[in-house]
């Protein structure tokens, strides 16, 4: 290894679950530049297994922020924990003040994080700015490696998932979905944020359009969400509820992951699973209503195409609100399911 090359490098990013896959260029370009280091990845806790094969990755990590290490004493808990397991390196791409305790109190030698809030620059050996207007998020990331002599472009983002996951999709494709009965549509109706959530009706007159087009159809929910799945489904049509797979509920989030990456499109909400897709050149159509595409959190790749429309109130926050602001959700309920069809059905081959 070159003098003053890292040993054991930390990366934080106890964000959510498309946060996380945002990181994975970060990661990637880190083993290329130190590729005898040993990397180790701290997210929220519940997506450990998500990340669980990655191959750059000596570890994942869980922190239950909003469990058992709730709190900010739990913060100084983690940060002491790690002063003595030999990090040299440590990387915070969050900014709350729960990341800059971990930091501060690990005394890891060289600690790098954005410069804002101010506390930050109490916590780390080293700041940058992350330049949340100019910059997209991966490219924001990136800003964290400047101080590394580590540049852009960033290397091209990479899940590799458990074979337990990739064996459980496989066998859903074998005995659920045969071959030949046409191409497969997935579709999520859900999100953590209400009002990124396009109405369900919209969705099922998608199934409807989609079913009679020829497509069978994947329906995906998390944990939580399979009360507005199901409605979906009641309100297709026979033909679309016959062409169906509800799955929603039935799958773990590497598998979910695994289904992502097999399924011929995906329709979603701006959610953690829209990420899940595109990371895997899934062919994707998202719609964003109050968050827009320029906020940088957005679909990549040409497979992806983003839909939203022009209002003057949007955004109206970084990951939207329970109610819309104005009363009125013209953001989502401006999109139609007919342009939504319209973008779905050529990456489907069915135009």
């Amino acid at each position: 290894m070159n003098a003053g090359a890292p040993e054991r490098i930390g990366i934080w990013q106890t964000a959510f679950l498309g946060d996380a896959v945002l990181t994975l260029p970060l990661i990637a370009a880190l083993k290329e530049r130190f590729p005898r280091a040993e990397i180790h990845f701290y997210v929220r806790a519940g997506l450990e297994g998500l990340f669980a094969a990655q191959p750059e990755l000596a570890a994942v990590h869980g922190f239950a922020k909003r469990g058992a290490q709730r709190g900010l004493c739990s913060a100084l808990c983690q940060g002491r924990s790690l002063e003595d397991q030999g990090f040299d390196l440590w990387l915070s791409a969050h900014t709350s003040l729960r990341s800059a305790l971990v930091a501060w109190a690990s005394r890891i030698p060289r600690r790098i994080g954005y410069n804002r809030p101010w506390f930050n620059r109490l916590a780390y050996t080293e700041t940058v700015p992350r330049d949340f207007a100019r910059l997209e998020e991966i490219e924001r990331l990136f800003q964290l490696l400047t101080p590394l002599g580590i540049g852009l472009p960033a290397p091209k983002a990479r899940l590799v998932l458990p074979q337990a996951a990739l064996d459980r999709a496989a066998m859903i494709w074998e005995r659920e979905l045969p071959a030949g009965e046409g191409p497969i549509l997935g579709v999520h109706p859900g999100s953590a944020w209400p009002t990124k959530c396009w109405p369900g009706e919209y969705f099922s007159r998608v199934l409807d359009l989609a079913a009679a087009a020829g497509a069978r159809l994947l329906l995906l929910a998390g944990p939580g969400e399979e009360g507005i799945a199901r409605a979906v489904l009641d309100w297709a049509s026979p033909q679309a509820r016959a062409r169906a797979l509800d799955l929603s509920g039935r799958l773990s989030l590497p598998e979910l992951a695994a289904v992502l990456g097999r399924v011929d499109a995906y329709l979603t909400n701006d959610s953690g699973p829209m990420h899940l897709a595109w990371v895997q050149d899934t062919p994707l159509v998202a719609l964003f209503g109050p968050t827009t595409r320029a906020l940088g959190f957005f679909p990549r790749g040409e497979n992806s195409t983003v839909l939203e429309r022009d209002l003057d109130c949007r955004p109206c926050g970084l990951h939207g609100h329970r109610r819309c602001p104005l009363k009125h959700h013209d953001c989502m309920r401006e999109i139609s399911p007919e342009q939504a069809w319209a973008a779905l059905a050529p990456k489907l081959g069915l135009t």
